[in-house]
């Protein structure tokens, strides 16, 4: 599939995204988990939940959808899940792969994986060595380091205090689910804060999970059932708040999208380059940003905050993007690679080689697919520098296979000279399947038309 973009002078509109990725996989692993049954709305029903979804119920959850977005899941307990009868195909999934692979190294039977061709060629050893320290085995390509992978646990693993190499939500939550099988409190300390919506979720669940400074230990025990709300993904919404930002005339607000810190890095960084935004009042960013209307859902069910963000057309500066920063906002970079590539000087991004191992090597992507648009982009071994503003132009492009570099070409065409053609752009279905539509909507007209 491709998608053809064409230039917009406008964009208006007060919209929903759908579920956060992230809190949708852990919703239904938990869920799987707990006694009792835990009901989830908001639940993203894009390609890599869906797999999810898919995995529990071949683990021997029971799993009920109830209507878009709402599902039912009837866990086993803890030490309920059952032998499944075939390999588990994760799709281009790495956040479900990695999650299950904490959950499975407490299951005392063999379960093998597989994904598509981009999660097979995807590293894994670094969830892997802390979960065989703790006592599982696991095999497969690349001694263990690519799928397919076979993964047995234990009866009972052995606790750990994990000193994690770097800052990575899908370390620590891998080693925290497995965790619940260990015979004592586990911890992980990180470098920095990565995201933890593992930790708020496993509290509302009824896990005992503590936090002291960059040390996160988790308490074996029990999961209780519970009510999951999952609020809109600030990933995906990241994608129309820039476009907003970049577009001539523009005003989008994007309504009940999570505001949990450990992911606004990129509200951060649009607030450094001179944004004109607002925010819900509940959001808690390192550089508090202009307070909005009181609408905030502080208590959503599954713990996290979330409320209304609304970006406005704005001339925005360069900045410089790394350290602390990198955890919360590396997902958003190719967006905000075509913020910078539009603002006014230079904005250099470091600390981000985690990119060369996503779905692509994104920065590699970045700077060749920017550059074929007209954008000054330069390549370095961590990171990018971006000299701008370019006058971008219309080129045939292709996204790699990559979801997050497809939509940020797109949201660069909305602002360049001519037709764009994008090749490659099925797996925007992995995570933002209504992306198209929402841009069309805002535009209030088929700027965004999607082809074979």
């Amino acid at each position: 599939m491709r998608l053809r973009v064409r230039p917009v002078t406008r964009l208006g509109g007060r919209i929903q995204v759908p579920g956060d990725k992230s809190i949708s996989h852990r919703s239904a692993l938990l869920g799987a988990l707990a006694d009792g049954t835990t009901e989830i709305s908001g639940y993203l029903e894009a390609e890599d939940c869906l797999r999810t979804i898919a995995a529990v119920e071949a683990l021997g959850a029971e799993v009920t959808r109830k209507g878009p977005g709402e599902y039912r899941v009837t866990g086993t307990g803890l030490r309920g899940l059952s032998e499944p009868a075939n390999v588990i195909d994760c799709g281009n999934a790495a956040t479900g792969v990695r999650l299950l692979m904490g959950v499975l190294a407490g299951q005392p039977f063999w379960t093998f994986l597989t994904g598509d061709d981009s999660l097979r060629s995807r590293p894994m050893r670094r969830i892997a060595d802390p979960l065989v320290r703790m006592g599982a085995t696991i095999v497969g390509r690349s001694d263990g380091n690519r799928l397919p992978l076979g993964v047995r646990g234990g009866a009972s693993l052995k606790a750990i205090a994990y000193e994690s190499p770097v800052a990575s939500a899908q370390i620590k939550s891998a080693v925290l689910l497995a965790g619940l099988y260990a015979d004592g409190p586990v911890s992980v300390t990180e470098p920095a804060a990565s995201r933890d919506h593992s930790e708020v979720m496993l509290r509302q669940f009824g896990v005992r999970v503590e936090q002291r400074g960059l040390t996160t230990t988790l308490t074996p025990g029990p999961l209780s059932a519970a009510s999951v709300v999952v609020p809109g993904d600030i990933s995906s919404s990241a994608f129309l708040l820039i476009a907003a930002a970049i577009v001539k005339d523009a005003r989008v607000t994007v309504a009940g999208v999570g505001l949990n810190e450990t992911r606004t890095g990129v509200l951060d960084v649009l607030h450094q380059m001179g944004a004109v935004m607002n925010v819900g009042e509940g959001f808690r960013p390192l550089q508090r940003l202009p307070a909005g209307p009181p609408d905030l859902e502080p208590n959503g069910a599954a713990g996290e905050v979330r409320g209304d963000v609304t970006v406005s057309s704005s001339a925005l500066h360069g900045t410089e993007i790394g350290g602390s920063l990198i955890p919360r906002l590396i997902d958003e970079v190719p967006v905000l690679a075509v913020a910078a590539a539009l603002a006014e000087g230079r904005t250099e991004i470091k600390d981000a080689g985690e990119l060369r191992v996503k779905e692509s090597d994104r920065l590699a992507a970045l700077a060749r697919e920017l550059g074929r648009m007209g954008a000054c982009v330069s390549e370095r071994p961590n990171g990018l520098i971006i000299d701008g503003p370019a006058r971008l132009r219309g080129a045939q492009v292709t996204s790699g296979g990559d979801h997050r570099i497809a939509m940020a070409l797109a949201v660069a065409a909305l602002v360049a000279e001519g037709e764009t053609v994008i090749d490659d752009t099925a797996c925007i279905a992995t995570s933002f399947p209504q992306f198209a539509d929402l841009l069309n909507s805002l535009a209030g007209q088929p700027c965004v038309s999607v082809t074979e």
